[in-house]
């Protein structure tokens, strides 16, 4: 009977470490199962204050893109009442439907608050805007309310974004967890953008020190997995691919819980 319970114990462990390496390599890539879609320069549209050159609020050196700006700067255009703002807007994929995704590597130098740093501009309410991340004293928010991530001066971090318009859901990711959830605005006119956009209130004084951020490895991919199975088909507001289905489970042996676990439900296709 022990080397019976040897064996069971022994089982339920290979049975975990061959679970958490499916959960391991499955949870750090939220672009799995996503068709990635080349981007060129063609794509990169530079919204910049509309009476300096392009080259004094941005550069694109050894593949980083760097935005910055001043809280006195002017607008993209003239008559606008918006905010100053270095951004790229990404041309030509717009889109209206399915499930996309951004994905790009953030860096915000120390000082810079009241900064947006990526958004998805369009939306099904009459808003301007779907989804904004800004950063606020070194943390990243949804628009001034929801805390996204925490510590993210002077480091690089990894942030996707992916939006199911069918589901009406958006998930932010930032280094590959699943940090934020929230039902978008409706369907619209629906594009990514990423750089620095000044928020309507409680912005540092850039008088001396720029509003600045940099972007790498910038990446749009569109839902891919109708190609594998049209019935598992991501979404957030059904049992997602992203977000595998959690069951609880007791191995008892002579009577005696050993342990509770998670098992999670795992694609059959990743079998």
């Amino acid at each position: 009977m022990r080397s019976s319970n040897i064996f069971v114990i022994l089982s339920l462990f290979l049975l975990l470490v061959s679970i958490e390496n499916i959960v391991r390599v499955y949870g750090e890539d939220p672009t799995y199962g996503f068709t990635s879609i080349p981007l060129t320069e063609a794509n990169f549209v530079v919204q910049k204050p509309y009476n300096i050159p392009v080259e004094q609020r941005y550069s694109f050196i050894d593949g980083v893109h760097r935005f910055w700006v001043y809280a006195h700067d002017k607008p993209y255009s003239p008559g606008s009442p918006t905010q100053p703002r270095t951004e790229i807007r990404i041309k030509g994929l717009d889109y209206h439907s399915s499930v996309w995704q951004f994905e790009g590597y953030g860096y915000v130098p120390k000082g810079t608050s009241g900064a947006t740093i990526a958004q998805i501009h369009g939306s099904g309410d009459g808003g301007a805007t779907t989804l904004i991340l800004r950063i606020y004293n070194r943390d990243m928010r949804y628009y001034d309310t929801d805390l996204v991530a925490e510590n993210l001066y002077d480091k690089w971090f990894r942030v996707n974004i992916i939006h199911d318009v069918d589901g009406g859901i958006v998930s932010v990711f930032s280094d590959g967890e699943n940090k934020f959830q929230t039902k978008d605005h409706g369907p619209g006119d629906l594009y990514f953008k990423c750089g620095v956009y000044a928020a309507p209130a409680h912005i540092s004084n850039y008088m001396e020190s720029s509003l600045c951020a940099y972007w790498k490895k910038l990446k749009l991919c569109e839902d891919g997995y109708d190609r594998v199975e049209k019935s598992q088909k991501w979404s957030s507001s059904k049992s997602s691919l992203m977000e595998p289905k959690m069951e609880f489970i007791k191995i008892i042996v002579n009577g005696v819980c050993i342990v509770t676990v998670n098992i999670i439900s795992i694609p059959k296709y990743l079998i």
